[in-house]
């Protein structure tokens, strides 16, 4: 059986970016007893620091977070840094009333690039930026007007489309769930995309929309799940960060009760093939990839060959790969991954242009 990713890796650019800017971090060790600024033009270089705050979801959210840290990781580990001062790092968000202190943190301790991670963390690094004009922030989710400001957003609608494409040509009782986290633009987005790739392949499907309001309550996840898996639902897409868990939890639960059971849950910004695993079997129909670890990635690498770009926006889409499916595993069979892989072309095309939000 052919294996198929939609969405794994961004485009060439980004490849020769990261190629780059691991071949920038090299460092010429300076002679004792001479200066960086020797005669024959060779000079030490110091290394790049990066670090990352989180929301509230935490850095082990296994979703949006967990994707931000991991391609931070990635960084560091192609150039050689170490975890802590003058390598990558991160500070953990229990509330809100973190988001300020910790990136103030991060800058004050020197930090060449901070992220703030999540459109929760707009205000915060905007405020942060006003203060430190000297420092260098990025932000995930959300744009930011400051010079100083690197704003990264997705188009999740799009890859949140094709899940919906999915769900719409694999449900039974044609009845199918969406959680969301918090009632924010970008969550939104997911589900307008989730409802259009329904309607798209069979508009009399009931799609049950339920936000629990929080991206760390797994207990709410769960419950909410048990309510629609209760009524019929066979399908659950989640966007709820680590509430997400708590989705996954029921539909283990009843398949652990009953193996003959068909109930499915579609993952969210990571593959999270692993979090359906029950004995011999899986739940996880597939995952909405969003690829935060490679735009984290892109971004530290263009920073660091001094190509920061501050005060400019780039959006990922389903055309930069920085969307997309998750391969499913044989979950889903070929043939309607073909069907999938059309409507994935008609986005790229430019045939469908996917709301961004529900009306």
């Amino acid at each position: 059986m052919t294996k198929r990713k939609f969405g794994l890796a961004l485009s060439m650019v980004l490849a020769a970016g990261t190629i780059l800017g691991a071949c920038g971090a090299a460092e010429e060790e300076t002679p004792e007893g001479t200066t960086g600024d020797t005669t024959g033009g060779e000079t030490e270089e110091s290394k790049f620091s990066v670090a990352m705050v989180t929301d509230i979801g935490g850095v082990d959210d296994k979703s949006f977070n967990q994707s931000a840290w991991e391609g931070i990781e990635k960084f560091g580990e192609d150039n050689g840094l170490e975890k802590g001062d003058g390598g990558y790092d991160y500070l953990q968000s229990k509330s809100d009333a973190d988001y300020n202190t910790n990136l103030n943190k991060l800058v004050r301790r020197d930090f060449d690039l901070v992220f703030g991670i999540g459109f929760l963390m707009e205000d915060a690094v905007n405020t942060i930026a006003s203060q430190q004009t000297d420092a260098q922030l990025a932000i995930i989710d959300a744009v930011v007007d400051q010079p100083n400001v690197a704003s990264v957003l997705f188009k999740e609608q799009e890859g949140s489309y094709l899940a919906g494409v999915a769900a719409a040509l694999m449900t039974k009782s044609k009845k199918i769930g969406f959680v969301g986290g918090m009632e924010i633009p970008v969550i939104e987005r997911f589900e307008a995309g989730f409802l259009a790739g329904v309607a798209a392949v069979d508009p009399s499907i009931v799609v049950d929309v339920q936000y629990t309001g929080a991206f760390d309550k797994a207990e709410l996840g769960k419950t909410t799940a048990n309510r629609m898996y209760s009524s019929g639902v066979d399908i659950i897409f989640h966007a709820a960060g680590g509430t997400g868990n708590g989705v996954f939890s029921e539909a283990k639960e009843l398949k652990t009760k009953d193996p003959d059971a068909y109930v499915w849950v579609i993952g969210v910004d990571s593959d999270q093939y692993e979090e359906g695993k029950v004995g011999d079997t899986n739940i996880t129909l597939t995952s909405m990839l969003k690829r935060v670890d490679i735009a984290v990635q892109n971004l530290s690498n263009l920073a660091m060959e001094g190509n920061f770009p501050g005060g400019e926006t780039t959006v990922y889409g389903l055309v930069e790969e920085g969307v997309g499916l998750a391969d499913s595993r044989g979950a889903i069979p070929e043939d309607v991954l073909a069907q999938i892989d059309e409507y994935a072309k008609k986005i790229v095309d430019g045939e469908v242009v996917v709301p961004e939000t529900v009306e």
